[in-house]
Protein backbone atom coordinates (compact mmCIF):
# COMPACT_ATOMS: atom_id res chain seq x y z
CA UNK A 1 0.00 0.00 0.00
CA UNK A 2 1.38 3.32 -0.91
CA UNK A 3 0.29 7.26 -1.15
CA UNK A 4 -0.64 7.79 -4.58
CA UNK A 5 -1.96 11.37 -6.61
CA UNK A 6 -5.84 11.41 -6.84
CA UNK A 7 -7.89 12.73 -9.72
CA UNK A 8 -9.25 14.83 -7.39
CA UNK A 9 -9.27 15.91 -3.14
CA UNK A 10 -6.32 14.82 -1.20
CA UNK A 11 -3.93 12.26 -2.06
CA UNK A 12 -5.56 8.81 -1.33
CA UNK A 13 -3.72 5.21 -0.59
CA UNK A 14 -4.73 2.43 -2.71
CA UNK A 15 -4.19 -1.21 -2.00
CA UNK A 16 -2.87 -3.96 -4.22
CA UNK A 17 -3.75 -6.97 -4.32
CA UNK A 18 -6.09 -9.07 -2.18
CA UNK A 19 -6.35 -8.99 1.91
CA UNK A 20 -6.96 -12.06 3.66
CA UNK A 21 -9.94 -11.96 5.80
CA UNK A 22 -9.57 -11.59 9.96
CA UNK A 23 -10.57 -14.86 11.48
CA UNK A 24 -10.82 -15.22 15.07
CA UNK A 25 -11.28 -19.08 15.97
CA UNK A 26 -12.58 -20.12 18.96
CA UNK A 27 -11.68 -17.13 20.98
CA UNK A 28 -11.80 -17.20 24.79
CA UNK A 29 -10.84 -14.68 27.20
CA UNK A 30 -10.41 -15.44 31.07
CA UNK A 31 -9.17 -12.76 33.75
CA UNK A 32 -8.47 -14.04 37.46
CA UNK A 33 -8.19 -17.48 38.77
CA UNK A 34 -10.48 -19.61 40.67
CA UNK A 35 -13.50 -18.45 41.97
CA UNK A 36 -12.82 -14.57 41.18
CA UNK A 37 -12.65 -15.78 37.62
CA UNK A 38 -14.43 -13.98 34.87
CA UNK A 39 -15.05 -15.23 31.38
CA UNK A 40 -14.82 -12.07 29.42
CA UNK A 41 -15.22 -14.21 26.08
CA UNK A 42 -16.64 -17.52 25.81
CA UNK A 43 -15.62 -19.16 22.33
CA UNK A 44 -16.27 -16.49 19.91
CA UNK A 45 -15.25 -17.08 16.45
CA UNK A 46 -15.83 -14.62 13.47
CA UNK A 47 -14.49 -14.33 10.05
CA UNK A 48 -14.51 -10.77 8.56
CA UNK A 49 -14.15 -9.74 4.96
CA UNK A 50 -11.53 -7.70 2.85
CA UNK A 51 -12.92 -3.97 2.72
CA UNK A 52 -15.85 -4.35 4.48
CA UNK A 53 -17.11 -2.23 7.62
CA UNK A 54 -17.93 -4.93 10.36
CA UNK A 55 -20.06 -3.65 13.54
CA UNK A 56 -19.62 -5.79 16.64
CA UNK A 57 -21.95 -4.67 19.14
CA UNK A 58 -23.09 -4.91 22.93
CA UNK A 59 -24.31 -3.58 25.57
CA UNK A 60 -21.43 -2.52 28.75
CA UNK A 61 -19.99 -5.66 29.72
CA UNK A 62 -20.93 -7.79 26.83
CA UNK A 63 -17.36 -8.07 26.22
CA UNK A 64 -16.71 -5.93 22.90
CA UNK A 65 -13.96 -4.53 23.75
CA UNK A 66 -12.16 -7.51 25.20
CA UNK A 67 -12.95 -8.83 21.79
CA UNK A 68 -11.64 -6.19 19.41
CA UNK A 69 -8.20 -5.48 21.42
CA UNK A 70 -7.59 -9.54 20.84
CA UNK A 71 -7.49 -8.74 16.89
CA UNK A 72 -4.17 -6.50 17.66
CA UNK A 73 -3.52 -8.83 20.60
CA UNK A 74 -3.46 -5.63 23.52
CA UNK A 75 -5.19 -8.77 24.85
CA UNK A 76 -4.25 -11.89 24.33
CA UNK A 77 -6.35 -14.51 23.95
CA UNK A 78 -6.61 -17.50 26.85
CA UNK A 79 -7.63 -19.97 24.34
CA UNK A 80 -8.55 -19.79 20.16
CA UNK A 81 -6.23 -17.92 17.56
CA UNK A 82 -6.30 -14.43 16.10
CA UNK A 83 -5.30 -14.46 11.97
CA UNK A 84 -5.09 -11.27 10.38
CA UNK A 85 -3.99 -10.80 6.83
CA UNK A 86 -3.01 -14.04 6.11
CA UNK A 87 -0.62 -14.56 9.47
CA UNK A 88 -1.91 -16.06 12.93
CA UNK A 89 -0.93 -13.16 15.70
CA UNK A 90 -0.98 -15.30 18.25
CA UNK A 91 1.96 -17.83 16.75
CA UNK A 92 3.97 -14.58 16.44
CA UNK A 93 7.24 -13.85 18.33
CA UNK A 94 6.99 -10.39 20.22
CA UNK A 95 9.58 -8.84 17.23
CA UNK A 96 6.77 -10.46 14.66
CA UNK A 97 4.09 -9.06 16.49
CA UNK A 98 5.08 -5.59 17.00
CA UNK A 99 5.49 -5.40 13.32
CA UNK A 100 2.28 -7.16 11.93
CA UNK A 101 0.83 -4.49 14.34
CA UNK A 102 2.10 -1.46 12.64
CA UNK A 103 -0.81 -2.70 9.81
CA UNK A 104 -3.27 -2.68 12.32
CA UNK A 105 -4.86 0.79 12.98
CA UNK A 106 -6.93 1.50 15.81
CA UNK A 107 -8.85 4.34 17.54
CA UNK A 108 -10.19 5.31 20.69
CA UNK A 109 -13.25 6.99 22.33
CA UNK A 110 -11.63 9.65 24.20
CA UNK A 111 -8.90 9.87 21.31
CA UNK A 112 -5.68 9.11 23.15
CA UNK A 113 -4.10 12.26 21.79
CA UNK A 114 -0.93 13.77 23.77
CA UNK A 115 -1.39 17.41 24.87
CA UNK A 116 2.15 18.51 24.79
CA UNK A 117 2.34 17.78 20.95
CA UNK A 118 0.34 19.85 18.16
CA UNK A 119 -1.76 17.75 15.69
CA UNK A 120 0.99 17.37 13.05
CA UNK A 121 3.27 16.02 16.33
CA UNK A 122 0.16 13.55 17.37
CA UNK A 123 0.45 12.03 13.33
CA UNK A 124 3.95 11.79 13.38
CA UNK A 125 4.30 9.95 16.11
CA UNK A 126 4.15 6.48 14.82
CA UNK A 127 6.79 6.89 12.15
CA UNK A 128 9.54 7.48 14.32
CA UNK A 129 12.06 4.60 13.63
CA UNK A 130 9.69 4.30 10.27
CA UNK A 131 13.37 4.95 7.96
CA UNK A 132 11.52 8.41 6.46
CA UNK A 133 13.27 11.17 6.31
CA UNK A 134 12.03 14.76 8.33
CA UNK A 135 10.80 15.67 4.77
CA UNK A 136 9.18 12.59 4.01
CA UNK A 137 7.59 12.62 7.59
CA UNK A 138 6.34 16.26 7.06
CA UNK A 139 4.91 15.48 3.55
CA UNK A 140 2.73 12.27 4.71
CA UNK A 141 1.54 14.10 7.82
CA UNK A 142 0.23 16.85 5.91
CA UNK A 143 -1.51 14.05 3.28
CA UNK A 144 -3.18 12.28 6.15
CA UNK A 145 -4.49 15.53 7.76
CA UNK A 146 -5.97 16.71 4.51
CA UNK A 147 -7.38 13.26 3.60
CA UNK A 148 -9.12 13.90 7.39
CA UNK A 149 -10.26 17.11 6.55
CA UNK A 150 -8.03 18.96 9.53
CA UNK A 151 -4.83 20.47 7.83
CA UNK A 152 -5.23 23.56 8.20
CA UNK A 153 -5.07 22.50 12.29
CA UNK A 154 -1.67 21.01 11.85
CA UNK A 155 -0.16 23.36 14.42
CA UNK A 156 -3.13 23.55 16.84
CA UNK A 157 -2.78 21.55 20.18
CA UNK A 158 -5.36 19.12 21.00
CA UNK A 159 -7.02 21.33 23.90
CA UNK A 160 -7.99 23.54 21.30
CA UNK A 161 -9.86 21.28 19.15
CA UNK A 162 -13.31 20.11 19.17
CA UNK A 163 -14.56 16.53 19.80
CA UNK A 164 -15.01 15.50 16.31
CA UNK A 165 -11.48 17.83 15.58
CA UNK A 166 -9.93 15.30 17.93
CA UNK A 167 -11.29 12.03 16.45
CA UNK A 168 -10.38 13.23 13.07
CA UNK A 169 -6.62 13.42 14.11
CA UNK A 170 -7.13 9.93 15.84
CA UNK A 171 -8.05 8.76 12.81
CA UNK A 172 -5.19 10.45 10.93
CA UNK A 173 -2.58 9.20 13.40
CA UNK A 174 -4.43 5.71 13.36
CA UNK A 175 -3.37 5.53 9.28
CA UNK A 176 0.01 7.14 9.42
CA UNK A 177 1.96 3.47 9.25
CA UNK A 178 -0.75 2.91 5.83
CA UNK A 179 -2.74 -0.19 7.59
CA UNK A 180 -5.23 -2.89 6.24
CA UNK A 181 -7.34 -2.85 9.04
CA UNK A 182 -9.02 -0.12 11.24
CA UNK A 183 -10.54 -0.95 15.02
CA UNK A 184 -12.65 2.05 15.80
CA UNK A 185 -13.30 1.41 19.83
CA UNK A 186 -16.35 3.49 20.58
CA UNK A 187 -15.26 5.77 18.51
CA UNK A 188 -18.18 8.28 18.25
CA UNK A 189 -19.50 7.38 22.10
CA UNK A 190 -18.10 10.75 23.09
CA UNK A 191 -19.41 12.75 20.18
CA UNK A 192 -22.61 14.54 19.66
CA UNK A 193 -24.93 13.32 17.11
CA UNK A 194 -23.80 15.98 14.04
CA UNK A 195 -20.54 15.50 15.00
CA UNK A 196 -20.94 11.67 14.74
CA UNK A 197 -22.71 11.49 11.36
CA UNK A 198 -20.02 13.39 10.18
CA UNK A 199 -16.66 11.17 11.26
CA UNK A 200 -19.08 7.83 10.26
CA UNK A 201 -19.19 9.84 6.89
CA UNK A 202 -15.49 10.27 6.79
CA UNK A 203 -15.02 6.58 8.04
CA UNK A 204 -17.30 5.19 5.42
CA UNK A 205 -15.46 7.47 2.41
CA UNK A 206 -12.04 5.88 4.09
CA UNK A 207 -13.21 2.74 3.74
CA UNK A 208 -14.23 3.21 -0.26
CA UNK A 209 -11.21 5.16 -1.21
CA UNK A 210 -8.34 3.55 0.82
CA UNK A 211 -9.96 -0.10 0.57
CA UNK A 212 -9.33 -0.16 4.32
CA UNK A 213 -11.11 -2.93 6.61
CA UNK A 214 -13.36 -1.49 9.67
CA UNK A 215 -14.25 -2.98 12.82
CA UNK A 216 -17.07 -1.04 15.00
CA UNK A 217 -17.57 -1.62 18.20
CA UNK A 218 -19.93 -0.07 19.30
CA UNK A 219 -23.44 0.23 21.92
CA UNK A 220 -25.57 1.93 19.53
CA UNK A 221 -27.61 0.29 16.68
CA UNK A 222 -27.92 3.83 15.19
CA UNK A 223 -23.98 3.86 13.71
CA UNK A 224 -24.44 -0.06 12.96
CA UNK A 225 -27.46 0.85 10.63
CA UNK A 226 -25.64 3.83 9.32
CA UNK A 227 -21.75 2.23 8.55
CA UNK A 228 -21.66 -1.30 8.88
CA UNK A 229 -22.48 -4.23 6.20
CA UNK A 230 -22.46 -6.89 8.83
CA UNK A 231 -22.70 -6.73 12.64
CA UNK A 232 -22.40 -9.40 15.24
CA UNK A 233 -24.26 -9.02 18.58
CA UNK A 234 -23.05 -9.93 22.25
CA UNK A 235 -24.07 -10.47 25.16
CA UNK A 236 -22.11 -12.52 28.39
CA UNK A 237 -18.90 -12.87 26.14
CA UNK A 238 -20.63 -14.40 23.34
CA UNK A 239 -21.84 -13.94 20.13
CA UNK A 240 -25.44 -14.33 20.05
CA UNK A 241 -26.28 -13.13 16.52
CA UNK A 242 -24.93 -11.90 13.36
CA UNK A 243 -25.44 -11.88 9.75
CA UNK A 244 -25.96 -8.60 7.17
CA UNK A 245 -27.35 -5.41 8.54
CA UNK A 246 -30.39 -5.70 6.96
CA UNK A 247 -31.28 -8.93 7.60
CA UNK A 248 -30.87 -8.44 11.34
CA UNK A 249 -32.79 -5.16 11.49
CA UNK A 250 -35.47 -7.17 9.41
CA UNK A 251 -35.47 -10.10 11.23
CA UNK A 252 -34.19 -10.34 14.50
CA UNK A 253 -33.92 -13.33 16.32
CA UNK A 254 -32.85 -12.57 19.68
CA UNK A 255 -34.37 -10.76 22.17
CA UNK A 256 -31.44 -8.39 23.05
CA UNK A 257 -30.84 -7.29 19.25
CA UNK A 258 -34.73 -6.87 19.09
CA UNK A 259 -33.89 -4.21 22.34
CA UNK A 260 -31.18 -2.63 20.24
CA UNK A 261 -33.03 -2.36 17.05
CA UNK A 262 -36.09 -0.65 19.39
CA UNK A 263 -33.36 2.11 20.37
CA UNK A 264 -33.12 3.43 16.45
CA UNK A 265 -36.80 3.42 16.14
CA UNK A 266 -39.72 5.59 17.10
CA UNK A 267 -42.48 2.38 15.80
CA UNK A 268 -42.77 0.80 19.42
CA UNK A 269 -43.81 4.35 20.64
CA UNK A 270 -47.50 3.01 19.62
CA UNK A 271 -47.54 0.82 22.99
CA UNK A 272 -46.58 4.16 24.48
CA UNK A 273 -49.68 5.96 23.39
CA UNK A 274 -52.08 2.57 23.47
CA UNK A 275 -51.39 2.62 27.22
CA UNK A 276 -51.82 6.52 27.95
CA UNK A 277 -55.32 5.94 25.71
CA UNK A 278 -54.33 8.80 23.76
CA UNK A 279 -56.64 10.13 21.68
CA UNK A 280 -54.49 9.41 18.37
CA UNK A 281 -55.28 5.72 19.21
CA UNK A 282 -58.81 5.43 19.64
CA UNK A 283 -60.90 3.72 17.05
CA UNK A 284 -63.80 3.69 15.37
CA UNK A 285 -66.05 1.08 14.89
CA UNK A 286 -64.53 -1.75 12.62
CA UNK A 287 -61.09 0.17 12.40
CA UNK A 288 -57.74 -1.52 13.52
CA UNK A 289 -53.91 -0.43 13.89
CA UNK A 290 -51.45 -2.52 12.65
CA UNK A 291 -47.34 -2.39 12.34
CA UNK A 292 -46.25 -2.52 8.89
CA UNK A 293 -42.32 -3.26 8.46
CA UNK A 294 -40.24 -4.45 5.62
CA UNK A 295 -38.63 -8.30 5.58
CA UNK A 296 -37.13 -8.19 2.21
CA UNK A 297 -34.67 -6.10 0.11
CA UNK A 298 -37.10 -5.54 -3.32
CA UNK A 299 -39.92 -3.41 -1.75
CA UNK A 300 -40.00 -1.02 -4.52
CA UNK A 301 -43.80 -0.68 -5.17
CA UNK A 302 -45.41 2.14 -3.02
CA UNK A 303 -47.63 -0.52 -0.67
CA UNK A 304 -49.73 1.63 1.38
CA UNK A 305 -50.98 3.98 -1.68
CA UNK A 306 -51.38 0.56 -3.24
CA UNK A 307 -53.51 -1.04 -0.58
CA UNK A 308 -55.46 1.98 -0.27
CA UNK A 309 -56.38 2.05 -4.13
CA UNK A 310 -56.53 -1.76 -4.49
CA UNK A 311 -58.85 -2.55 -1.94
CA UNK A 312 -60.65 0.70 -1.52
CA UNK A 313 -59.49 1.56 1.94
CA UNK A 314 -58.60 4.21 4.44
CA UNK A 315 -55.20 4.04 5.63
CA UNK A 316 -54.09 7.07 8.15
CA UNK A 317 -49.99 6.93 8.92
CA UNK A 318 -49.63 7.55 12.56
CA UNK A 319 -45.71 6.74 12.73
CA UNK A 320 -43.22 5.86 9.61
CA UNK A 321 -39.52 5.11 10.41
CA UNK A 322 -37.99 4.21 6.94
CA UNK A 323 -33.99 4.12 6.87
CA UNK A 324 -32.09 3.01 3.55
CA UNK A 325 -29.33 -0.09 4.67
CA UNK A 326 -27.42 -0.67 1.74
CA UNK A 327 -29.27 0.64 -0.71
CA UNK A 328 -32.55 -0.95 0.38
CA UNK A 329 -35.80 0.79 3.03
CA UNK A 330 -35.63 -0.59 6.05
CA UNK A 331 -37.97 0.42 9.37
CA UNK A 332 -42.18 -0.14 8.66
CA UNK A 333 -44.95 2.24 9.21
CA UNK A 334 -47.85 1.80 11.96
CA UNK A 335 -51.09 2.96 10.83
CA UNK A 336 -54.68 2.77 11.45
CA UNK A 337 -56.74 0.79 8.88
CA UNK A 338 -60.80 1.67 8.13
CA UNK A 339 -63.16 0.17 5.76
CA UNK A 340 -64.79 -2.75 5.02
CA UNK A 341 -64.14 -6.01 7.22
CA UNK A 342 -63.56 -8.08 4.26
CA UNK A 343 -61.44 -5.80 2.37
CA UNK A 344 -59.37 -5.50 5.39
CA UNK A 345 -59.07 -9.30 5.64
CA UNK A 346 -58.13 -9.24 1.98
CA UNK A 347 -55.39 -6.55 1.80
CA UNK A 348 -53.78 -7.80 5.05
CA UNK A 349 -53.68 -11.42 2.67
CA UNK A 350 -51.94 -9.17 -0.16
CA UNK A 351 -49.31 -7.63 2.65
CA UNK A 352 -48.24 -10.95 4.02
CA UNK A 353 -47.95 -12.20 0.12
CA UNK A 354 -45.92 -9.06 -0.35
CA UNK A 355 -43.77 -10.04 2.66
CA UNK A 356 -44.41 -6.99 4.47
CA UNK A 357 -44.20 -8.09 8.55
CA UNK A 358 -47.94 -7.27 9.70
CA UNK A 359 -48.66 -6.81 13.17
CA UNK A 360 -51.96 -6.14 14.20
CA UNK A 361 -51.79 -3.81 17.70
CA UNK A 362 -55.33 -3.36 18.09
CA UNK A 363 -58.28 -4.36 16.40
CA UNK A 364 -62.12 -2.85 16.82
CA UNK A 365 -63.40 -5.29 14.53
CA UNK A 366 -64.15 -7.47 17.74
CA UNK A 367 -67.15 -5.78 18.96
CA UNK A 368 -68.86 -5.88 15.27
Amino acid sequence: MHLKRGAFGPPAFFVEGRMDLIELTHISKDFGKDQQQVHALRDVSLSIDKAEIFGIIGFSGAGKSTLVRCINLLERPTRGTVTVDGKELTALSARELRKARKKIGMIFQHFNLMPSRTVAGNVAYPLRGSGLSKKETEDRVMDLLELVGIKDKANAYPSQLSGGQKQRVAIARALANEPNVLLCDEATSALDPQTTKSILRLLKHLNEKLGITIVMITHEMAVVREICRRVAVMEHGRVVEQGEVFDIFSKPEQKITKNFIQTTSNLRKIEELLSENSPVVQLQPGELIVRLSYLQRNVSEPLISTVSRKFGLSLNIIFADISIVEDAPIGGTVAIISGERERIEEAMKYLIEKKVGLEVIKDARISE
